[in-house]
């Protein structure tokens, strides 16, 4: 059999990673989709309680819409906005299904190289299929050659820790019992009783930082409420943009979820720290948590800590490959440019495909929220036009590989360069710049009234996490 009758795997069965399916079915090239989760969507699964800030005209991907068609799947109302639950429920689970066997679940991959060659190894390397390593839920292991590899296995499994040198804080293991790095539901009886009239600390500032203090917010104001309290601990200080675009946001309710958390922060459910590095988790007589910071501060003890400050790509088991990766944010080398946040924050990113996920190894691509490494503020979108393009280049089709299909919404906030130790970042550069607003848009004008504020007046960190669904689809 030669390399090109050899199947594409995928890894990952989520959004990104089913659409690339959908893509190659559609120009007859074979995927083969490995799962490591036991159904389609398992991540998306573990958020189902969070409502996504994009619609279901936003969360389709239209090869796949056309490859559902046959089966008399009805497309939600594009202008709805679904939750995790459904997205996976109504789009995802039907997606695999109209895939068929080209969907394995309880498939992790341990490995990825070339059939016969190590990273070192120069010689006739192109020509050689890749060999993927799959263990499966019941012990057995299998070794796939395909004649291509999307990796669009997402970050969910590796929160990034709460320590702020990007390293687990000292004691952070130790008290595992008390800390989560997800979203509450505080729909589940057991989760509900474990923040209901008790002292909760969020830590991280994007989208689901946002989600859990409106959340622990609406629970404060339950009927079984009384005595709930959040301490929300910034690394960065409070700013303008540091709540999102607001109104000016093109994703009307991302732009409303960061209203909803300065909300919580207003109305005295919330209490801001800034400024504050997490070094140390210590305990009190009574087990609860005190957070120390780098500066020697403690924090007043806590019950729960729910650590948000975004997530990491796994690349263990890409070991063999040769990749290409920016030394910051582990993002494909041509992408990070148009993501770091060391350079804009400006929650968008210019439409790429292909050539900006290449690496040194051909064939191989980086997809979905791992392509972004560290950086935030994915979009499904995104990820959907990634895959249409690499997969075009698959197929040897060029010219639409290198067509930009895709515009994607802006924040309608940007804080410029995300500069430590200062609370308000630069203007923006001037290729920054967005004509009629936008992205670098100047940050929306209303006051920023913020109720028990801790100040401390230093320390700006980018710690907006990185979604990719639960609350950045």
């Amino acid at each position: 059999m030669s390399t090109q009758q050899l199947p594409v795997v995928v890894i990952g069965a989520g959004p990104v990673g089913l659409a690339a399916a959908a893509h190659l079915t559609e120009r007859g090239i074979e995927p083969l989709v490995l799962e490591a989760g036991d159904g389609p969507g398992a991540a998306v699964r573990e958020w189902s309680h969070v409502r996504l800030f994009s619609t279901w005209g936003e969360v389709v991907d239209p090869a796949a819409e056309k490859l559902l068609a046959p089966t008399g799947w009805t497309r939600p109302d594009p202008a709805t906005y679904p939750s995790g639950g459904d997205w996976a429920e109504r789009y995802l689970e039907p997606l695999a299904d109209a895939l068929g066997d080209k969907v394995r679940t309880g498939a992790t991959v341990t490995g990825v190289s070339r059939a016969g060659r190590d990273r070192v190894v120069d010689a006739d390397r192109d020509a050689q299929p890749f060999v993927v390593h799959a263990e499966y839920a019941d012990g057995r292991e299998e070794r796939i050659l395909a004649r291509a590899v999307i990796d669009a296995s997402g970050t969910w499994t590796t929160p990034s820790p709460a320590g702020g040198s990007g390293l687990p804080a000292l004691g952070e293991r130790a008290a595992a019992d008390r800390i989560s790095y997800r979203v509450p539901d505080l729909t589940d009886p057991a989760v509900r009783a474990r923040h209901t009239g008790r002292r909760t600390a969020v830590i991280g500032s994007g989208a689901s930082a946002f989600t859990a203090l409106a959340y622990l917010a609406e629970l404060a104001e339950a009927a079984d409420g009384a005595g709930t309290k959040t301490v929300w601990i910034l690394r960065r200080g409070i700013s303008g943009s540091t709540f999102g675009g607001g109104t000016a946001d093109q994703l009307p309710a991302r732009g409303a979820l960061g209203l909803a958390a300065r909300a919580a922060v207003d109305d005295g459910h919330a209490d801001a720290v800034t400024g504050f590095r997490t070094e140390s988790f210590e305990r009190d007589g009574d087990g609860r948590l005190v957070l120390v910071g780098e500066d020697g501060r403690r924090l007043e003890p806590v019950d729960e800590v729910i650590v948000l400050t975004g997530f990491r790509p796994d690349l263990s088991f890409l070991s063999e490959i040769r990749l290409r990766l920016d030394e910051r944010l582990q993002a494909p080398a041509e992408l990070a440019p148009l993501i770091d946040p060391n350079q804009h924050s400006c929650g968008t990113v210019y439409p790429h495909g292909h050539r900006e996920l290449s690496h040194p190894e051909q064939g191989f691509h980086l997809v979905g929220m791992k392509s972004y490494g560290r950086a935030p503020t994915f979009l499904a979108m995104t990820g959907y036009e990634q895959v249409r393009s690499v997969v075009a280049a698959i197929a040897g089709d060029l010219d639409s590989a290198d067509r930009v299909e895709l515009t994607l919404p802006e924040t309608g906030v940007c804080g410029g360069a995300g500069l430590f130790d200062t609370s308000d970042a630069p203007d923006a550069p001037d290729s920054q710049q967005a004509d009629g607003g936008g992205c670098c848009a100047p940050a929306p004008q209303q006051p920023v009234q913020l109720g028990a504020i801790a100040t401390t007046g230093v320390a700006v960190a980018v710690e907006e996490t990185q979604e990719g669904g639960c609350c950045g689809s």
